[in-house]
Parts: C-alpha cells; structure tokens; sequence
C-alpha cells in the first residue's frame, strides 16, 4: 500500500526540514503567518480544540466501549494502544526538534499534538464503529471531517504552521494504518 510508504517518508522529510531549518520552512512559515487570524476567533478556537485530549479521546472510549461489548476486545485493545502512542512519540519529538510556534516565542511546536491526537482518536473510533453501523463510509468521513476542522483551527487560530498539523496527518496516518491492519487481520475475534 503506497500510504503506508508515503507517510513515514513524508514525516523524515518534513522532520529533516525542520531540524535543518530546510528550505521549505520558509514558505510554511509565510503561509502560517498569512493564515494567523483569519476567521472569527471563537470558531477558530472551537474547532482547534476538538484535538483536545478531554474532547476527542472520550469520543474514542465511547467507541472503544462499543467495541468491547460487542466482543471486538483485542480491536478495542489496539484502539487504546494506538491513542497511548500519540504521547509517547509526540512529546519526544517536541522536545527534540524544539520548534517555535506562529505567534510566540515558545518552543516544542512540532508535530502538532492536537492534530495527532484528533485523528488518532476520531479514526480509531471510527474503525472501531465501522462494522456496526449501516452506512459504515460515515464513520471514516465523520473522522475526516473533525480532524480537518481541527488541523484548521489549529492554524487560522496561530497555533501551529501548517507543516506542524502536516506532521501530525503523516504521524497519525501511521498509527491508524497500524491499528487497521492488526484489526483485520483475522486474529480478532468478533
């Protein structure tokens, strides 16, 4: 599957950029600049808190109690697992890379934890919902829509640079295709 290469790949280049200050920071940090404060503040900060740990992770437990006593245990398992992850590689990489954010002065702005924690969590629920719901195409399109409103907010609001929330897609996208294969498997009972 060409994600499944076009993801880490695309995160080392971006991570490579940021920790060489590479030539593509320059126009991420124009466009984030362009971008800062566009939109009415109180939407923009409704919608970059949907990454929230205290908003997006219960959505996933709810899902991850669905799942559990619908008998997919090892699936809600690897639901949880997948969200555990998002704070241990995401606080690391913070630390080490140390990049300052739009509007500050402060560091440790990369990758964007809310976007990771947005997709990672809205996507795992959807996973985890996709085999009891009619029309299981809406879980996989209510999780896209909640992590762009996220990824959106993120950067109207001036939270983050637009290659931030990128890195937060890529990183994300890793888990989730993680947590997708190990739930199809076949090792799951239902």
């Amino acid at each position: 599957m060409w994600a499944s290469v076009t993801l880490p790949a695309l995160f080392l280049v971006i991570t490579w950029q940021v920790l060489t200050d590479g030539p593509l920071l320059g126009p991420d940090e124009r466009l984030g600049l362009e971008l800062a404060g566009r939109g009415p503040a109180w939407l923009t900060d409704l919608l970059a808190d949907l990454g929230n740990m205290q908003v997006a992770v219960p959505v996933l437990a709810c899902a991850v109690l669905v799942a559990w006593f619908r008998h997919a245990r090892r699936a809600a398992l690897y639901a949880v697992l997948a969200m555990a992850a998002v704070p241990a590689l995401v606080v690391p990489l913070k630390l080490w890379t140390d990049r300052q954010g739009p509007l500050t002065e402060a560091t440790g702005y990369y990758p964007s934890g809310h976007t990771t924690t947005a997709m990672v969590a809205y996507g795992a629920a959807a996973l985890l919902l996709a085999p009891y719901v009619r029309r299981s195409w809406m879980t996989l399109v209510a999780a896209v829509l909640l992590t762009a409103a996220t990824s959106a907010g993120l950067v109207l609001r001036g939270y983050h640079w637009p290659l931030d929330v990128v890195a937060g897609w890529c990183l994300s996208g890793v888990l989730l295709l993680a947590l997708r294969a190990v739930t199809r498997s076949g090792q799951l009972p239902k």
